[in-house]
């Protein structure tokens, strides 16, 4: 298996390459792969990463301590839509049309026609796929007139999505990056609902209004705070309804906790840490609630289940001193730890080691090649190109030694950051001011970047910032 990451030390990959090869399953014993994307929790929420948490998470932390929790993984940027790019294709999405931020109403997809996803890398296993939540990589929409959408490219407008013909099917969505099933929206101010490509609901969120599309007073309601509750169900539906004789791959993702705090009245108050506290309560029980199903179905000690955020939370304080985002600087949007930082664990029983902490770093953009590595197959030149196989540290065969040696993080606009050993050089311009960032921790020895040695180390920082000039390629000019 090759490393397609830039500047990877060989010997790396020809490590993994050979763990890989003794710890291969055999085809018929593929797992199915479950893959739980939380969307803005933070990396301080979870017991399991945190013992000054206000917030109960008894499920997931069961699921930590049945696989192997690492401590440094990343979200390659600080909000959704390049994260989940990343995460589907195994690319740094400032490689994509969309350079920075997250994509807005009507948009078209940020995942090109003909680029290799994990749910066609595992179609191409084998495995039948599904998935249930949110999109938010865009899609092309059928309009009345021809004419753009009205509010191509904004959260919030006048006659939002007017011309939206509602009859037609979208496309370049779930379904045609490789998905069997769908059932979600695709973005979040849009509302509307989708199983499949066709609309079938409307998401009732408090911060916007309905889109002004002919037919939309006919689609079915569904309140925020009742969309975990439902994709939870649609899922556990799956597992009874999906071909028994082949793997499957599911994609759950909930809107939770993003705001608005939709808690079901059920779980309000039940933590100290306030509405956002509760819904992190709430999406832990639902969680728990999968799993369960799993385990009922004798499905668990034949599902790889990966669960992980997109980006780091919205918050930097809740209720009664709870701090979502731990010990880490910074929030969702910006390029610190705090807004890029993930928890990720993997579990597998009797493959995955349990229990286990790693400390490798590794990123979203890796899931991609180490569900390469785990079905057999060789990503192609074009495909994945900044995803690197981790699936040695996943099953607990890498020794410690380092598989990833450097990672390229980003904020919601053009500061970046990279990642080497103990080392975080970062640069650009404030994502709110514009003014320059350029700092340099060691977050070994200062994990909450509270000290900046950018000054002080002047050759590491020449060094680390031609490396990320260097990773940018073409796309370099994006450091201002």
């Amino acid at each position: 298996m090759k490393t397609l990451l830039p500047g990877l030390a060989p010997v790396a990959g020809l490590f993994a390459a050979s763990l890989l090869h003794a710890e291969m399953p055999a085809m018929s014993e593929q797992p199915n792969i479950v893959l739980i994307l939380a969307d803005d929790l933070g990396y301080g929420d979870l017991g399991c990463y945190g013992a000054e948490s206000k917030v109960p998470t008894p499920n997931i932390d069961r699921l930590a301590a049945g696989g192997t929790r690492f401590t440094d993984a990343y979200c390659p940027v600080a909000v959704c839509s390049p994260s989940r790019y990343a995460l589907l294709t195994g690319r740094y999405p400032w490689r994509t049309w969309k350079k920075a931020g997250v994509l807005a109403n009507w948009h078209p997809p940020m995942i090109e026609e003909g680029r290799l996803t994990l749910p066609t890398l595992l179609k191409q296993a084998g495995y039948t796929t599904a998935g249930f939540g949110k999109w938010h990589l865009g899609a092309n929409y059928t309009t009345t007139d021809g004419e753009p959408p009205v509010g191509l490219g904004k959260f919030k407008s006048e006659n939002s999505g007017a011309n939206i013909d509602l009859t037609r099917p979208i496309t370049g969505g779930p379904l045609d990056r490789g998905f069997d099933e769908w059932y979600g929206f695709v973005c979040a101010s849009e509302q509307i609902i989708f199983e499949g490509n066709r609309a079938v609901g409307l998401l009732d969120n408090e911060n916007y209004k309905p889109p002004a599309a002919p037919g939309v007073d006919k689609l079915s309601r569904t309140p925020v705070s009742s969309y975990l509750p439902l994709i939870t169900e649609k899922s556990i539906a799956y597992l009874d309804r999906r071909p028994k004789d082949k793997p499957f791959f599911l994609y759950m993702t909930p809107y939770v906790p993003h705001l608005p705090l939709a808690v079901e009245e059920g779980f309000r108050g039940k933590t100290n840490a306030g509405d956002y506290g509760d819904y992190v309560h709430e999406l832990d029980h639902y969680v728990g609630r999968f799993l369960d199903e799993l385990e009922r179905r004798g499905l668990a000690e034949k599902t790889l289940v990966i669960f992980a955020s997109d980006n780091g939370s919205h918050f930097e304080e809740t209720g009664d001193g709870h701090r979502p985002n731990g010990k880490l600087r910074g929030t969702k949007h910006t390029v610190w730890e705090g807004g890029v930082r993930t928890p990720f664990i993997v579990r597998w029983p009797g493959r995955v080691p349990a229990g286990a902490v790693s400390g490798q770093v590794m990123a979203l953009n890796d899931v991609l090649a180490a569900c390469a590595a785990l079905t057999g197959q060789e990503l192609p030149a074009n495909a994945g190109e900044d995803s690197c196989n981790m699936l040695p540290a996943w099953l607990g065969k890498d020794d410690g030694k380092p598989i990833r040696e450097e990672t390229v993080v980003q904020n919601a606009g053009y500061t970046f950051g990279l990642r080497r050993a103990e080392w975080k050089f970062v640069t650009g311009g404030n994502y709110k001011t514009g003014e320059p960032v350029r700092e340099l921790y060691d977050l070994k020895a200062d994990p909450s970047e509270s000290v900046n040695l950018y000054d002080e180390k002047p050759a590491l920082v020449r060094e680390l910032k031609e490396r990320l000039e260097t990773i940018l390629g073409e796309d370099r000019g994006l450091l201002r």
